[in-house]
């Protein structure tokens, strides 16, 4: 039986919702959020030294990192689904955009909230050099990022419905965190094939079953 260490509010809901789209069962055990700082609680460290989440336990085989989570589910429980055929292009797509949710897009997101907090955070003192500090790095340097980013994954989208061609794939599950992050943090703007993406992973069942058993999910 495969554990998920879930982390409420947290790119550990794939796991969940890639386990319910291949109907492999699984045990959720979660974790609450610090309500000051927002980061995972100390018993995550004795499942992984980095006390992060996510992290499955497939009986004794403890895999942490959700791209190396996802791969390890869709070679060793997956079979043929959920993926490209070998040497098409179609698996190329696929290899790609499993890698550049988290290689690309999440950095980018997630120095924006840093760099969001800092200036929301900062003591009275230091603050205006503070915000000045943090709006030249949004503007000259994340802001462009993410607006290229969605841009890029908006014209992927033009050629298909899904980011490895015509069917649904493990990249698409990738992919939902950063686009729903995106989504909570600026917005997708006029992408309309974005927008419509968004709503068809978010009305697959596995999706719904996934939300239901991993507890509180707000990206934002």
């Amino acid at each position: 039986m495969i554990t998920v260490h879930h982390l409420e509010h947290s790119r550990s809901q794939r796991v969940l919702w890639l386990l319910e789209e291949l109907g492999v069962p699984y045990a959720v055990r979660r974790y609450p959020r610090d309500p000051k700082t927002r980061l995972a609680p100390p018993e995550l460290r004795a499942v992984h030294p980095l006390g992060k989440s996510p992290v499955i336990d497939d009986d004794g085989r403890v895999v942490a990192e959700t791209g190396a989570i996802v791969e390890y589910l869709i070679e060793r429980h997956g079979g043929a689904a959920l993926i490209p055929p070998a040497g098409t292009d179609d698996r190329l797509r696929y290899t790609y955009w499993l890698h550049f949710a988290e290689g690309s897009a999440m950095p980018v997101l997630v120095m924006t909230l840093i760099f969001g907090r800092i200036k929301a955070a900062a003591p009275w003192v230091i603050r205006p050099v503070a915000r000045m500090i943090s709006d030249r790095v949004m503007g000259s340097y994340l802001d462009p990022q993410r607006v290229a980013h969605l841009d890029l994954m908006e014209a992927e989208l033009t050629r298909g419905p899904w980011f490895a061609g015509e069917a649904f794939t493990a990249a698409d599950v990738m992919m939902s965190f950063p686009v729903e992050a995106a989504t909570a943090r600026g917005g997708l703007g006029e992408r309309p094939q974005l927008v419509a993406w968004l709503a068809r992973i978010h009305a697959r069942p596995a999706y719904q079953a996934a939300l239901a058993k991993g507890g509180p999910y707000a990206y934002a």
